[in-house]
């Protein structure tokens, strides 16, 4: 589904690059209450003051079974192989997940069709299934996204419900687009469980906890907690947000006004593909006589869709020489999208 990237159209102007001033960083000198004394890592504990549990090995083997697979049913194989190594009665309790991530390796390729695999949606999904029930979050996700393209929403929504009970970021992210997306839509439900989620550092999550703060759905509005979340979202390299905070940087909304880092935002958002960053950053450049840099942006937003990038752009190839226009083209040629998170 296609989304909006900002609640409302804004009449902000053109971005006005400022020079970056790097302040030289003093360290800060040691008091003399902040050292201290080696005796005090020297000396040895006193039993009687201490908690008794501090002086206890740990018997990771007494460790339930049942908990220690919900703890670890969003782990990836590295990190199964890895807690599986702590000791025997975990390597046999993390069997099945372990078992399960090979079938979440083959629905993948099934889905994709990768690995020298034709797409087959039917054997993905018996792939993914099968990791399910060994207790992986990863693969409940997978499951339920096979179902929602299927149009079983339904039993799509009790595969992320299932995931994100066990703490799975992904499936409280999912769970709560579904929420938004129902008719009437369970704004509440959605926002708990997006912050969840948000909490837990999913970019996505963040990205449309901010878009809900910003226009007040199912929250009361809130520019500044909008802003925050945007920028944690952009932080984490999730494009949409990174347009977004240049705009709150551009506008004053949540965030104090900087063109400078406004600016900065925009560059990044454009770098990783966002059309319209592009169509807003060639803009930025042709009013600083960036004209060659301009067209390129401006030539990229062109291709993918901005129609009054190419009235901009052919504005300014008039200006510019036979050789230019070549050398412009040719970086648009070659110009390669930077990773992100999307």
């Amino acid at each position: 589904m296609k989304q909006k990237t900002w609640p409302c159209k804004s009449d902000s102007p053109h971005f006005v690059a400022l020079p970056f001033i790097k302040k030289p960083h003093t360290p800060s000198s040691f008091t003399k209450s902040s050292r201290i004394h080696l005796s005090y890592f020297n000396s040895k504990p006193n039993p009687s003051s201490s908690p008794s549990f501090l002086y206890k090995s740990p018997h990771f083997s007494a460790f339930p079974y049942d908990v220690l697979a919900r703890i670890m049913a969003s782990f990836s194989l590295p990190d199964l192989r890895a807690a599986s190594l702590v000791c025997r009665a975990w390597r046999d309790a993390l069997k099945p997940l372990r078992e399960a991530m090979v079938f979440l390796k083959w629905g993948k390729r099934f889905k994709h069709g990768r690995g020298g695999m034709k797409a087959n949606l039917n054997k993905a999904l018996d792939s993914f299934l099968k990791g399910a029930a060994r207790g992986s979050t990863l693969a409940m996700v997978d499951a339920g996204l096979i179902y929602w393209e299927l149009g079983r929403r339904e039993e799509g929504i009790s595969w992320y419900r299932r995931a994100a009970e066990l703490g799975d970021p992904a499936g409280q992210c999912n769970l709560a687009l579904s929420f938004l997306q129902a008719n009437p839509p369970n704004t509440e439900e959605a926002i708990e469980w997006l912050h969840r989620a948000s909490i837990a550092g999913h970019v996505r999550a963040q990205y449309q906890l901010a878009l809900c703060l910003h226009q007040g759905r199912g929250i009361k509005q809130s520019l500044q907690a909008a802003a925050r979340w945007y920028l944690r979202a952009a932080e984490g390299g999730y494009v949409r947000a990174m347009y977004n905070t240049s705009l709150c940087y551009s506008l004053g909304e949540g965030l104090a006004q900087s063109h400078r880092l406004a600016r900065k935002w925009m560059k990044r958002a454009a770098d990783r593909g966002h059309s319209k960053a592009q169509f807003e950053h060639g803009l930025g450049l042709f009013s600083e006589g960036e004209m060659l840099k301009a067209v390129v942006y401006l030539e990229l937003a062109t291709r993918a869709g901005e129609r009054a990038a190419a009235h901009v752009k052919n504005a300014i190839l008039q200006q510019l020489s036979a050789t230019s226009f070549d050398r412009a083209m040719f970086l648009a040629d070659n110009w390669r999208v930077l990773p992100s998170t999307r």
